[in-house]
């Protein structure tokens, strides 16, 4: 295990008054968990001052300004005191200690059940505990033997590399595109960032200290990922401009023979052990099949293939699409452009979110990279609330009297709150509020974080929204049912592939079972990771793996690859040449799998979305509490596997 965690990364030397500036950006509950780590006292957290239960996206616990003056004159003594003393701390707060320091941040009781994967994701003793280790030695030159290939060197890619790297394990990574990052280094439209807080779209780990936003634009999380590529030694590793064609397993070796390409078209071939797939579900563009697309003699590019050389100021531009890069790129371009016409074919439920542009203060960066622990506790005040506690309402309940509006009681507030929420915005525009009012039930479809710049966009006056579909394209417009509507440009914000796992690599597995044909519409993995058929393939943010409803898929990542290297460590140890998910395990878990989706409410009719494959049924999104996948996924269990040797 890796003891990489720190307290804090700088030491304070800041004067008195600094101090007192400083705290005054401080997110007070998290404060004041750094209060117990710096003083030991308990009684701050045993007083009369307690959080509100936090909500997502809210940070201040709902303590009023006198209690906030309160903690901030104890927490500048305190840091005065650790200052002076050297930085030192007190004994460590026990596990019994810590708990009710969860209570109290999270303004309610966390069951008992949470407590060891929070304790994981805090690491307060400074342990990195998703770093797995042996469990029993072996030497190099068995290691030697074993090479893994990993595809793709986005988060999920990279984070793999560096626990094969760490743990000793030969590896190469191969990526189609010339950096790091991957959809974000493929993603260049304007305005695109990320909606989970970057706090906790981190690595729990390896966490940035001096983030300028809470949502943290592309360009700041390309870097992220690169300076994290960079330090762990991982850029040696990777074949950049390179894409893997096809797969094949062979049956007598046990190996996988893989073939990539280069970009100037030349193909290798090489053996493996194993591949780890990373390539991620949003890295294939979709753009629709419109009659006439090809006729347009305007400019036509997909918001994920953004050509940063043609201009849109003065342009008629199109955005065809309502999605979250679409929430994202329209408020961006509509007051350069021309003229604006926004083409939707189903409203988003927006989440109100007031910090989703707000920069990140001096004095926020501060405490995070000099107060002990405050960091690790925001991130806590992040996490929990976007946890499991949603799931509930996303259950759909058959004796519900109003299916058509939501799934039970629960859903049914939670669209009233959001639907209020747009009232506020559309003043007495009712025909605006009815076209961006959903009619399926509220996280149906992906939410999306609002600040008001969606709707302040649309109430533009070169800004129009447009509901009825596009029917065909000819050489200067969009044509629908309403008439023809003449454009420069047109931007298809319209989605990727999602549903089409591991495409366009073929892959083939024992006995020449090809994965496409084993999969058709409706790819499944058992924990989304592994396939009956094809020994040592692993996946990584695989088929029903997406997180809608909870979490980062960050987290979700980690919890993956801490299983992916405990299955390649397993093989290793046990000197097999192949693991095969057993059938049977299989079966039962995507049996299992499918009946929880069946009832979500991504599996309302009213509900489609890029979740769910042709047939309606939904194989991208994970139905699980996130407490149980992080369970599952503690360590490989080989009687789930069948051992060839």
């Amino acid at each position: 295990m890796t003891a990489r965690i720190k307290p804090a990364a700088l030491p304070i030397t800041a004067s008195d008054a600094e101090l007192t500036k400083m705290l005054e950006g401080a997110s007070v509950p998290a404060l004041i968990m750094s209060l117990v780590h710096l003083t030991g006292d308990l009684s701050v957290i045993r007083g009369d001052i307690r959080p509100k239960k936090p909500l997502i996206n809210e940070y201040d616990g709902g303590l009023t300004e006198e209690q906030n003056k309160r903690i901030r004159v104890l927490a500048l003594d305190a840091l005065k005191a650790y200052r002076d003393r050297g930085c030192t701390l007190p004994e460590a707060p026990s596990a019994q200690i810590v708990l009710e320091m969860m209570n109290f941040i999270a303004g309610a009781t966390v069951a008992a059940e949470y407590v060891p994967m929070m304790l994981e994701e805090l690491a307060l003793d400074g342990v990195d505990l998703r770093a797995t280790p042996w469990s029993q030695p072996v030497s190099k030159d068995t290691l030697a033997k074993r090479h893994v290939l990993v595809i793709g060197a986005g988060m999920s890619g990279l984070l793999q590399a560096m626990r094969l790297k760490e743990a000793g394990i030969p590896f190469t990574v191969v990526e189609k595109n010339e950096s790091v990052g991957g959809t974000w280094f493929e993603n260049k439209y304007p305005g695109c960032r990320v909606d989970i807080a970057n706090h906790f779209y981190s690595y729990s780990f390896e966490q940035n200290q001096s983030w300028t936003e809470y949502f943290a634009q592309r360009d700041e999380l390309v870097s992220y990922f690169q300076g994290f590529a960079r330090r762990n030694g991982l850029v040696p590793h990777i074949q950049f401009n390179t894409e893997v064609v096809s797969a094949r397993f062979d049956d007598e070796t046990c190996d996988w023979e893989v073939t990539c390409r280069k970009a100037d078209q030349s193909t290798s071939v090489m053996r493996y052990t194993a591949i780890v797939s990373a390539v991620g579900q949003l890295n294939r563009p979709l753009i629709p099949e419109v009659a006439g697309r090809e006729r347009f003699k305007g400019v036509q590019m997909h918001s994920a293939e953004w050509d940063s050389t043609v201009s849109l100021a003065g342009k008629r531009v199109a955005v065809v699409g309502s999605g979250a890069s679409s929430f994202q790129l329209v408020p961006t371009i509509a007051a350069s452009v021309a003229k604006l016409t926004v083409f939707q074919r189903s409203p988003a439920w927006m989440m109100p979110n007031p910090i989703y542009h707000e920069p990140v203060s001096e004095a926020f960066n501060w405490l995070v990279q000099h107060v002990p622990f405050y960091g690790r506790w925001f991130r806590f005040l992040i996490f929990w609330p976007g946890s499991d506690g949603v799931l509930p309402a996303l259950r759909i309940d058959p004796n519900w009297p109003h299916p058509d509006r939501a799934v039970n009681a629960l859903n049914d507030q939670m669209r009233e709150g959001l639907t209020a929420y747009l009232k506020s915005q559309v003043g007495d525009d009712m025909a605006l509020l009815d076209k961006v009012t959903p009619r399926y039930p509220v996280m149906g479809k992906r939410m999306l974080q609002d600040n008001g710049s969606w709707l302040k966009a649309l109430q533009r006056p070169n800004v129009e929204l447009v509901t009825e579909a596009v029917t065909q394209i000819d050489e200067t417009g969009i044509v629908t049912q309403q008439g023809h509507i003449d454009v420069d440009v047109i931007i298809w914000a319209t989605g990727f592939h999602a549903t089409q796992f591991l495409s366009p690599m073929k892959v083939t597995g024992r006995k020449g079972v090809d994965l496409r044909t084993l999969w058709g519409d409706e790819a499944r993995a058992y924990l989304g990771i592994t396939i009956p058929h094809f020994p040592n393939l692993f996946c990584l943010y695989g088929p029903s793996t997406n997180l809608a409803h909870a979490g980062s898929i960050i987290f979700h990542s980690e919890c993956q690859v801490r299983y992916v290297t405990s299955c390649i460590k397993t093989l290793i140890e046990r000197g097999a040449r192949a693991m095969d998910c057993d059938e049977k395990v299989y079966d039962a878990y995507v049996d299992k799998l499918v009946k929880e989706l069946a009832g979500l409410v991504w599996s309302h009719p009213k509900a489609g979305s890029w979740y769910r494959n042709r047939q309606g049924r939904v194989v991208t999104t994970s139905p699980w509490r996130l407490v149980d996948y992080w369970t599952w996924t503690q360590a490989v269990n080989p009687a789930d596997y069948q051992w060839l040797s």
